[in-house]
């Protein structure tokens, strides 16, 4: 049986020579920050040639385009640049409930 590990995100890629370090991140459940946002944490490492990392990049890259032309996501560089503003300021103006997205 394989194990499956959830994250919230990349917290940092470290290259040291031919290896590369990828730290994974995920919201903490009890710390919290002065805004009493959850405190991100370490959670596990991937480590990796550097052409593994170049091929992961070129498939994430894949998934990433399907995405968008399924419509689930939307890329802020492929909008003219007034709907890009307008939503960058939304975006700052607004106060959301999720603290994922304060």
């Amino acid at each position: 049986m394989s194990s499956e590990l959830y994250a919230d995100g990349i917290g940092e890629i470290t290259i040291t020579g031919t290896i590369v370090r990828i730290d994974l991140m995920s919201l903490s459940a009890t710390d919290r920050d002065a805004n009493n946002n959850p405190k991100p944490v370490f959670r596990q490492r991937i480590i990796m040639p550097v052409d593994a990392f170049a091929n992961a990049v070129d498939l994430m890259q894949k998934a990433l385009g399907g995405l968008v032309e399924a419509g689930a996501v939307r890329r802020i560089g492929d909008m003219s640049a007034a709907a890009a503003a307008d939503i960058q300021t939304g975006q700052a103006g607004a106060s959301n409930a999720s603290p994922n997205f304060n």
